[in-house]
């Protein structure tokens, strides 16, 4: 690890918010020294209180986001955001009425948001967004808010980061059958109906009622269903106390199985998106671009090609290497 690095680590340890960004640069750019960087830091984390928010487009999310920062700051705790919905004003794609109503979190200092790029492989945003939210965990906030769209298998992995899961849904549209669908009914701790003045709000209330009866209760949670008005501040409070609950439960029913598999699926996570950054770097240099060439003129197919690199144990040297050229 470079001396450069080594300062910014210990500028991070002394609560260095500039050091804090930089490092998550390195991390969202997978530099080689990602994995070196969050060994160092994993011991000072555990302690933020984690909760994912998600659910379709246009449900509220970003506004609510916004309202749950104002409760946790009145409450005197840190708070950091990460933003992976690209319609988040966190994120920059929203309208500038949006925008202005987070002038005052950017300039607290006690509060932190982060947008992450959604380009890139799945694999790598998910790998990504743990590293950053094990950042922002270490950094000393209390609690760390991931705020993402909530559709397809990548959401739902990132999701798995979260201690506590907000399902986000609108009366509009049979939007709980989208939620089913999509299959958040299963990770969600906590269901919110937003803008619950509207029309069917009752009618979605009562249906994810019904869901949450019949799935199994696990260690005996049952998520309850909050109703919201977050551009009006209505029933905010509701939520940030269904929260406090389910960490609560959470603390008094430890599931040491379902921490076993979670910490498991994170090393697998890990090992694997390792080896592939790796293997990535590494077809740039040594033996492998000859073979990369043969393959690209058809001189020999992926398999061959394969099959000759992992059994030339110079060019499989290669591929595990470790690169230690910063990106910063």
């Amino acid at each position: 690890m470079n001396s450069r690095l080594e300062q910014r680590l210990e500028q991070f340890a002394k609560g260095d918010r500039n050091a804090l960004a930089r490092l998550i640069t390195l991390v969202e750019n997978r530099a080689p020294e990602s994995s070196a960087i969050i060994e160092r830091i994993y011991p000072m984390t555990g302690q933020a209180h984690v909760i994912g928010i998600t659910g379709p487009p246009g449900a509220g999310k970003s506004t609510l986001v916004n309202r749950l920062i104002a409760k946790y700051r009145g409450l005197g705790k840190k708070v950091a955001v990460l933003a992976i919905d690209p319609s988040s004003p966190f994120s920059g794609g929203a309208v500038l009425g949006d925008r202005v109503r987070m002038t005052d979190h950017y300039k607290d200092p006690s509060v932190y948001i982060r947008s992450l790029s959604s380009r890139g492989s799945h694999g790598g945003l998910s790998r990504a967004a743990r590293e950053i939210v094990k950042l922002l965990d270490a950094f000393g906030h209390d609690v760390v808010i991931i705020e993402t769209v909530g559709v397809g298998q990548t959401e739902l992995s990132i999701m798995d980061l979260a201690d506590t899961t907000v399902v986000v849904t609108v009366p509009e549209g049979g939007d709980s059958v989208q939620i089913m669908k999509a299959g958040l009914n299963e990770i969600a701790d906590v269901f919110v109906v937003n803008k619950a003045d509207r029309e069917g709000a009752d009618r979605i209330k009562a249906e994810l009622e019904l869901n949450v009866h019949l799935r199994p209760t696990g260690a005996g949670w049952r998520p309850p269903v909050v109703m919201t008005q977050a551009a009006a501040d209505v029933g905010v409070d509701a939520l940030v106390a269904a929260i406090g609950k389910h960490r609560d439960h959470l603390s008094q029913h430890r599931d040491a199985a379902r921490e076993a598999e979670r910490r498991r699926r994170e090393f697998v996570e890990i090992l694997t998106a390792e080896l592939d950054e790796r293997a990535a770097r590494a077809l740039k240099n040594g033996r492998a671009p000859e073979v990369m060439n043969q393959v690209a003129t058809g001189g020999i197919n992926p398999y061959s090609a394969m099959l000759r690199l992992l059994d030339d144990p110079m060019a499989l040297n290669e591929l595990l290497s470790h690169e230690t050229d910063s990106a910063d």
